[in-house]
């Protein structure tokens, strides 16, 4: 279950009109945040990132099922059933099933949510984009960042040229 801030935070989000997976990324942060307190583990950041993306969904962030071809049919069903836990809140969640996954869990590394791990996931996945697509985030990026964080961002700018040029 989320933790009621998270949801919060992703309401905000959404709210601010921003993306479905900026929205998710409260999730995915919380997850990354579980696993480096020890509360459980990852095999891989990419299972880490899937828990998260998994959460978002069922609490009603919209984001979309993955395009046939782009991950495994089953990762496709497990998103679709995601999707549609988010609109039957009354659903039952098996209680053993729960447990066992929270045990497995329970014994994996903790590698998964490391800076390091996270960055190399961060550049694979830019990497798998085109300039044009990553330019065009960032434009976007700057018309829903609001005025007072575009500042601070221009201020921390001014801050890197003058000690790399001075």
């Amino acid at each position: 279950m989320p933790n009621r801030r998270t949801i919060e935070r992703a309401v905000r989000d959404r709210r601010a009109g921003k993306s479905p997976s900026t929205q998710a990324g409260e999730f995915v942060r919380e997850e990354i945040h579980h696993i480096r307190k020890g509360r459980h583990g990852a095999r891989s950041t990419k299972q880490a990132i899937a828990i998260g993306l998994s959460k978002a969904r069922r609490a009603g962030v919209h984001l979309p099922v993955p395009a046939s071809g782009k991950t495994t049919e089953a990762t496709r069903r497990s998103a679709k059933r995601d999707l549609a836990a988010s609109r039957h809140p009354g659903w039952k969640v098996s209680r053993k099933r729960s447990l066992a996954i929270r045990a497995v869990l329970e014994r994996e590394g903790h590698g998964a949510a490391s800076t390091a791990a996270l960055a190399t996931r961060g550049k694979m996945a830019a990497l798998r984009r085109t300039s044009a697509a990553r330019t065009a985030a960032a434009h976007k990026a700057v018309r829903t960042k609001g005025a007072s964080v575009l500042a601070a961002a221009a201020r921390k700018a001014a801050r890197t040229r003058s000690t790399r040029n001075g």
